[in-house]
């Protein structure tokens, strides 16, 4: 399951399952106050029972031994006959006896009360508890099959892309070989023309190498690297294409566990723009401190930096979809990518794992 397929499987599942999870849990919790006071109402009931059996002076055998009771004096001028408390581990109630100035209490530990209490709150953690295996396991069930029909649809989009790309790799590897012949041959030194054909077949090669990539993004492994070492490669690939800039590598060592091709591809994609986009005779410098990646250049900066990860962005230096092939690596390798940009050009500051 590739990353988006798995995102969408999570929220769909997430969703579905924390919403049924929140009503069983707030089912729950009311059906608990419920039962709460119903055990409340029926202490109270009762003592009142106990209280009825002991004014008519009838045999208190079949009540709970733990029930017990005494004649006070009025302790106020009024006792709402509505008392009903909790004292000292006891429920005890008030009731007006026969004798003038004296009330009934009648007393019962809150022990059985709270063991029923503690059965209740079983129950219903053990009736949730199964709830929620049965519906994490249908959410599970209904997250794959809503996401059955994407994957089709991934599957074969991803074979007619591979089917593509690897039909496209005889054309550019021909052209780009027969660019080097002719650029052999004197009577094609400095032609301007040529030159312009050779960008384009080296773009169309990046491209067939950033796709190439970018369909093998779930399965690439992780190593650990030197990515000074790749620095080193993409600058003197860049500089063949752009010999009139300038290129600073002050990357010294910057070890992390990257794909090599991958960042490879991002280092070449971003170099690449720098370049692209840089001024006559301008630089590009790469630099690095701990494991942190700088690449600047002195171009003329880009008025939106924040949107050029967006495919759809099509600013004055447009970067196609070479820059939001980059984001879809760097988020695959856990590299975060910050961008600073002025009319004094441009720094891209890599967060490496």
């Amino acid at each position: 399951m590739q990353n988006h397929e798995k995102k969408a499987f999570l929220k769909f599942f997430l969703t579905y399952f924390f919403s049924v999870a929140l009503l069983i849990l707030v089912s729950g919790y009311f059906y608990f106050q419920q039962m709460y006071d119903q055990q409340l109402k029926a202490e109270e009931f009762s003592l009142i029972e106990y209280a009825r059996h002991i004014k008519m002076n009838e045999n208190l055998e079949n009540f709970e031994p733990e029930l017990h009771y005494i004649f006070t004096k009025k302790l106020a001028k009024h006792i709402d006959i509505r008392n009903f408390t909790m004292q000292n581990g006891e429920f005890v109630k008030y009731l007006p006896a026969q004798s003038d100035g004296y009330y009934l209490v009648v007393y019962k530990p809150t022990k059985q009360f709270y063991d029923a209490l503690w059965q209740i709150n079983m129950k219903i953690i053990t009736l949730q508890f199964l709830l929620l295996t049965f519906f994490g396991i249908l959410s599970y069930k209904l997250a794959k099959s809503a996401l059955s029909p994407l994957q089709t649809s991934i599957l074969t989009l991803d074979k007619f892309a591979k089917d593509l790309i690897h039909d496209l790799s005889t054309p550019v590897t021909s052209i780009q070989l027969n660019m080097k012949i002719l650029q052999k041959d004197p009577n094609f030194q400095n032609n301007a023309a040529l030159g312009r054909v050779n960008k384009s077949a080296s773009m169309i090669s990046e491209l067939h190498e950033n796709l190439t990539l970018l369909l093998h993004e779930e399965t690439f492994l992780i190593s650990e690297i030197n990515v000074c070492s790749v620095v080193t490669d993409v600058i003197a690939m860049q500089r063949q294409i752009y010999p009139n800039l300038k290129f600073i590598n002050e990357c010294n060592s910057c070890i992390s566990r990257l794909n090599q091709h991958a960042i490879k591809q991002i280092l070449q994609n971003i170099v690449s723009n720098a370049c692209k986009y840089n001024t006559v005779e301008g630089f590009v410098k790469i630099y690095s401190k701990d494991k942190i990646l700088y690449i600047q250049d002195g171009g003329k900066g880009i008025k939106e930096p924040q949107k050029i990860f967006e495919r759809s962005y099509s600013g004055e230096h447009s970067s196609g979809i070479g820059l939001d092939i980059v984001k879809r690596l760097a988020t695959a390798m856990d590299i975060n990518i910050q961008v600073d940009s002025d009319e004094k050009g441009t720094l891209f500051t890599l967060f490496l794992p």
